[in-house]
């Protein structure tokens, strides 16, 4: 039961929302598709080529990423999920469940995704492309995670560039990788969260300024990443990868 393609979805505020999507609609240098959804709280990010991975939910609550899969076989793929420990919460055509460590996650049919799209180039010239979901797990519960993310996916699981990564192995062509960054002990969160990561290589000091100047907020550096804040709240990453391979480079 292969993971065929994978998106994040950025769960919105109301008051937020079109800040947000604006914001990310220029990083990616994306257009919003037509709303969609009861409330007209859906859109999707449309690349300048190849095939979507990015969405937009406007929601009632704090803002957060999850991450859907999208799969041949959708009740199959949420019982696999059960059985290795998720809980189910809502059904349609897609599966809404929550990992053993309190992530949401979707299981959607297959949309026949398979182009991934370049990366886009900012206007100082710098490569950049969203490429990875970073789960942020505390230290207690990261082995059941690891287990969970690559037994549920089929991807095997590898240590990163550092001994508190782990990366999944994805398959040629899905647009977005999957990390666990173990937190450290003294990280107050008891469940899983996420967020996305943007890779430029070494051009991350002048993404840094692009991203600020469309509303993003400096947060932090680190050992090869900067965190800004996005205008919707959502902490992100741009980091030292190859926007092309995903690979750290040296």
């Amino acid at each position: 039961m292969p993971v065929v393609w994978t998106t994040a979805f950025l769960d919105l505020p109301a008051a937020v929302h079109d800040a947000g999507t604006a914001f990310w609609c220029a990083v990616t240098r994306s257009t919003r598709s037509p709303v969609r959804g009861p409330q007209g709280e859906f859109a999707t990010l449309l690349p300048p080529d190849g095939d979507p991975y990015l969405r937009v939910q406007r929601t009632g609550r704090a803002p957060r990423v999850h991450v859907d899969l999208h799969v041949a076989d959708v009740a199959a793929h949420a019982a696999l999920a059960r059985d290795l420990g998720a809980t189910e919460v809502h059904r349609e055509e897609h599966v809404v469940l929550v990992s053993p460590g309190g992530f949401v996650l979707c299981v959607v049919p297959d949309g026949g995704e398979r182009r991934r799209p370049e990366p886009v180039v900012g206007p100082g010239g710098a490569a950049q492309r969203v490429d990875q979901v970073c789960l942020d797990v505390p230290a207690p519960l990261l082995d059941a995670e690891r287990a969970f993310w690559s037994a549920l996916t089929g991807w095997a699981a590898r240590t990163g560039s550092r001994p508190e990564f782990t990366v999944l192995e994805r398959p040629a062509g899905v647009p977005l990788r999957v990390m666990l960054q173990r937190l450290g002990d003294d990280d107050p969160r008891t469940s899983v969260g996420a967020h996305l990561d943007v890779a430029c290589g070494p051009t991350r000091t002048a993404v840094a300024a692009e991203h600020r100047a469309l509303g993003a907020a400096h947060v932090a550096e680190g050992h090869g990443w900067t965190v800004l804040r996005d205008p919707a709240g959502l902490p992100y990453c741009l980091t030292g990868r190859d926007p092309v391979t995903g690979l750290v480079t040296r």
